[in-house]
């Protein structure tokens, strides 16, 4: 009887869980389980903000109602969520284990296709361009970003270290926080959030500004905590989250947002970028046979 309990336990629904806790919340958090139960597959694609503004309530409430499911918030709800519906482990609908990995390769393709037209639809011309003017004009580049965006983060500031920036990606929330205090009115403060939610990100760009940084997002398209702390924020838009928690095809938005920017500072700086780009090889010519 111990172990049938148990493994009960383990595998119960996390809609059960809402409906059997709901008579013990209070009037706020019961908007946030009603919403759920009748839409369960919707949150995984919604920000912490985004939910809170449905159900007319505040982050710390959604919060509060995650922790009262004993999840450590708002993200590992919604894992725990898209788990239920096959969405962690199917990566995307349309695959199956019947794919070959040619056969996914393809669909993958399409996803990032799919992808970037999304982002080209909701990607602000002039802040683009605000944001290639205030880079290229910038004395300091920091880049945040943590676990799946590290990459990113150190991709951008590879970019831009070829060109002679003054550039370094962190990916550490301790040295973030240090480097940001740090940070002024001649820096630019990058972060890195799929989700927009990423408390350390955010209060890494908090402190920046404190120091009058030129704060900059590059975030999935939506309302988020993150939009509220930057003075520049650049939209990906990938319906991926709405069955994947890897956020597998915004990367490739976030790539091709930065790639633009590099982009724009080479041909509008006249030879100097290109001097620095001949730096940068140089230098590298004896690593390669």
């Amino acid at each position: 009887m111990k172990i049938i309990f148990i493994w009960g336990e383990k595998m119960e629904s996390v809609i059960h869980k809402i409906r059997f806790a709901r008579g013990k919340m209070g009037p706020a958090e019961r908007k946030i389980a009603d919403y759920i139960i009748e839409n369960p597959q919707n949150i995984i694609s919604d920000s912490i903000s985004e939910l809170a503004n449905k159900c007319n309530c505040g982050n710390a409430t959604v919060v509060r109602f995650a922790r009262r499911l004993n999840f450590d918030g708002y993200q590992a709800l919604k894992i725990e969520i898209a788990k239920e519906f096959n969405s962690v482990s199917s990566i995307g609908n349309e695959i199956t284990p019947e794919d070959s990995c040619y056969t996914i390769f393809k669909k993958r393709t399409n996803d990032i296709l799919v992808a970037l037209n999304n982002t080209e639809s909701v990607l602000d011309e002039s802040q683009i361009d605000k944001v290639a003017n205030v880079i290229m004009n910038s004395k300091r580049i920091v880049v945040f970003g943590l676990g799946n965006s590290a990459a990113i983060a150190q991709d951008a500031a590879h970019k831009f270290l070829r060109l002679g920036f003054n550039a370094q990606a962190c990916c550490d929330n301790h040295m973030q926080a240090i480097i940001a205090s740090h940070l002024d009115r001649h820096c630019v403060a990058l972060g890195i959030s799929h989700s927009g939610a990423s408390k350390d990100i955010i209060q890494a760009l908090r402190l920046s500004k404190i120091g009058n940084a030129v704060t900059v997002c590059i975030t999935n398209y939506g309302k988020s905590p993150i939009v509220d702390v930057c003075d520049y924020s650049l939209f990906t838009k990938a319906n991926e989250t709405q069955h994947s928690i890897l956020a597998m095809s915004s990367r490739i938005a976030q790539l091709t947002i930065l790639d633009s920017i590099y982009t724009y500072i080479v041909i509008n700086t006249n030879k100097q970028s290109l001097q620095e780009i001949y730096k940068t090889e140089f230098a590298l010519q004896e690593k390669k046979y």
